[in-house]
């Protein structure tokens, strides 16, 4: 080839490649701004702003704000979790290098599958233990469990007071014998209230004589 021709090719390559980068930084610009709810207005944290068909973008922070390099006639798009996506096409008629940019992004409401939560590991280990298991309750089980509750009551009513208990019950005898200081003691037999419930527990059987005469195991 012709050197003259050769160093002609050149010059044109290199003025062509020039002319495309000096077109390309010519349309560079700054985006930023702050994604916000579209109602209340309060910023969209960690929100994703990715020009589309580029996979290149940034992530906004805390209080919604991003900044990153793009190009005019970029589509730029917003995701964040629990909101619509949104997308922004910025101009290319703008004179600046810088272009600023409120983005509002509406609530979105994402229906998930219903998840059970097991307290077994596998699947084998759920039907094991579900084959084994007794899930077959009588009358009879029913009533035996009901008789240990009246038994653990019963043991109850006549387990000691306890230090805490023993203060109370002194406390409350004090306070009544200082209530009826210098008068006649409350006498039961002439209360109506009393006997009321007398009879009602004497009804229920829940009245129980103790006395020498009961059987000890």
């Amino acid at each position: 080839m012709n050197p003259t021709l050769q160093r002609i090719s050149s010059l044109l390559i290199l003025s062509f490649y020039f002319a495309c980068t000096y077109s390309q930084d010519k349309d560079l610009i700054q985006f930023s701004g702050v994604i916000v709810e579209s109602d209340s207005l309060r910023p969209v944290p960690f929100t994703r702003v990715i020009i589309k068909g580029s996979g290149r973008g940034t992530l906004a922070d805390y209080s919604g704000y991003f900044s990153f390099v793009a190009q005019k006639k970029d589509t730029i798009i917003f995701s964040a979790m629990g909101y619509r996506r949104a997308q922004y096409i910025i101009p290319d008629t703008l004179s600046g290098n810088k272009y600023s940019l409120i983005q509002t992004l509406n609530m979105d409401t994402i229906m998930l599958a219903t998840a059970v939560i097991y307290q077994w590991l596998t699947p084998e280990e759920f039907k094991k233990v579900f084959l084994i298991a007794n899930v077959y309750v009588t009358d009879l089980d029913r009533a035996k469990k009901n008789l240990e509750r009246e038994e653990m009551k019963e043991k109850f009513e006549t387990m000691p007071m306890d230090g805490n208990m023993n203060y109370k019950s002194s406390m409350q005898q004090y306070q009544s014998k200082l209530y009826w200081a210098g008068q006649y003691p409350q006498n039961n037999l002439l209360n109506p209230f009393a006997w009321a419930q007398f009879v009602k527990m004497w009804r229920e059987g829940k009245l129980k004589i103790k006395g020498g005469n009961e059987k000890k195991e």
